[in-house]
């Protein structure tokens, strides 16, 4: 695989298959989590896992920052061999040294101050004993849960997706089958389907770490230099990605919230299913982000416009496919995401149709608004991708999410379709700007 003369279109498409089995099956935690313990639990059991949603939320955007932001550094100076002044190794040593610290912080907020949190979160008494007893197994083993993404980004710029994907992949396939074996066959219940995702992660760990040992590694641990200056270049870097994840906390937070004061429990169980909907829309615009940001970092380093160009059109065809597939699933069968999660009653089968066709119409503009984070942090361009991460996950959402339900009830569940509009158009005009300013090579070499 050469990122600077290799032909494109294979290039991409070879990365945009490991890149989408790696998101899919990461999504594969929570979504299989919440249709089984739906399905042993019901509605409660749903209801239960949204609230813990936002803990994953955290986990993964921190093992993004530092993947993804030490990766496309890693990368760009890579392509940027014949004017390299500093060791890319560096990078990847500072993003170990900030994953291990947010690692500690992370699991001694988790296994010291879980109820604090899951009440933060959202919780009511009766969810409450469900939420912690699901996290009871995912104690132990926290930092796996940032680690798999930190080195599922590195193992993509060291030209080793395959393997990032096999990690995930192997860790999803034991949670599938654990989460039935434990919480049916063993009779666990909720704290089953903990104990199978907090394997699953284990596994899917030391499966990554083999990169290490294999002839292709070209990472490496070394003493970096300015460290902390490193982690700031990483931290900004990577900020963008590691808002998506967070804001989709904070925004299961409010929305929880917001749908208790409103509607209620029977809402809240739709809109548990809504999130792993919305899980799996995102993680298939990561897939296309985290296959095109190898490439258009490295290609960038080298000032190959034109490559950029090429990958981007790519990019772009993925991403139109993804949001029509989501927007018309959501409109067209709404109650087979519903059977799938849970075993309904009435009302919810009665109210559910109407909240996912609201709020999937979201879907349509989504995948293009997390594409264009990638892309501008893979032009090392942090600024515009931290407009439209915050804009999106904080800023504009967050103000319709409490001015929405004041006009009708039921007007919350339009807070994302108009949030993806408005982010939409930035993004687009953005992406042109930039794009044109590219340097454009007279020509390049397919090997």
């Amino acid at each position: 695989m050469n990122f600077l003369h290799g032909e494109i279109r294979p290039l991409y498409f070879k990365y945009l298959a490991a890149a989408f089995g790696s998101a899919l099956i990461t999504s594969v935690y929570s979504i299989v989590d919440m249709a089984i313990v739906g399905q042993y639990h019901g509605p409660d059991g749903t209801a239960a896992l949204a609230v813990v949603a936002p803990i994953w939320n955290i986990l993964y955007s921190l093992g993004l920052l530092m993947g993804i932001g030490g990766s496309v550094i890693f990368s760009t100076l890579k392509g940027n061999a014949d004017k390299k002044t500093e060791n890319e190794n560096e990078y990847f040593s500072a993003a170990v040294i900030g994953a291990i610290i947010l690692s500690i912080i992370t699991w001694i907020a988790i296994v010291f101050f879980d109820r604090e949190l899951l009440i933060f979160f959202g919780a009511e008494e009766t969810l409450l004993s469900l939420a912690e007893t699901y996290i009871i197994p995912i104690k132990f083993v926290v930092p796996c849960f940032l680690f798999v993404q930190m080195l599922a980004a590195f193992l993509r710029n060291d030209k080793n997706p395959t393997l990032a994907t096999v990690g995930v992949l192997s860790g999803g396939i034991f949670n599938i089958f654990g989460d039935y074996i434990f919480v049916f066959v063993f009779d666990m219940g909720i704290f089953g389907a903990g104990l199978a995702t907090a394997i699953g992660s284990v596994i899917s760990c030391i499966v990554m770490l083999t990169h290490f040992v294999s002839k292709r590694n070209s990472l490496a641990l070394v003493k970096p230099t300015k460290v902390f200056h490193k982690l700031k270049e990483i931290s900004v870097t990577g900020f963008s990605t590691f808002f998506i994840d967070v804001a989709m906390g904070i925004l299961t937070i409010l929305f929880n919230r917001q749908i208790m004061k409103y509607i209620g429990t029977n809402a809240l169980s739709v809109y548990g299913i809504i999130v792993n909907i919305s899980t799996f829309v995102q993680c298939c615009a990561y897939s296309v982000g985290q296959a095109s940001q190898p490439i258009i970092s490295v290609n960038y380093g080298a000032k190959f416009g034109n490559r950029i160009k090429e990958t981007l059109k790519y990019s772009i065809y993925s991403v139109i496919f993804f949001s029509l597939l989501w927007t018309l699933l959501s409109l067209l069968v709404p109650n087979m995401f519903v059977q799938i999660f849970m075993t309904p009653t009435k009302e919810i089968l009665k109210i559910a149709p109407a909240i996912i066709r609201c709020y999937g119409l979201s879907f349509l503009l989504l995948p293009i608004n997390i594409f264009s984070t990638y892309y501008f942090q893979a032009l090392l361009k942090p600024k515009a991708s931290f407009i439209i991460s915050v804009s999106r996950g904080l800023v504009i959402s967050s103000v319709l999410i409490f001015i929405l339900p004041l006009t009708n009830d039921n007007n919350i569940w339009l807070t994302m379709p108009f949030t993806e509009v408005i982010v939409a158009i930035f993004a687009i005009v953005t992406m042109v700007r930039y794009t044109k300013r590219l340097p454009v090579e007279k020509e390049y070499i397919h090997e």
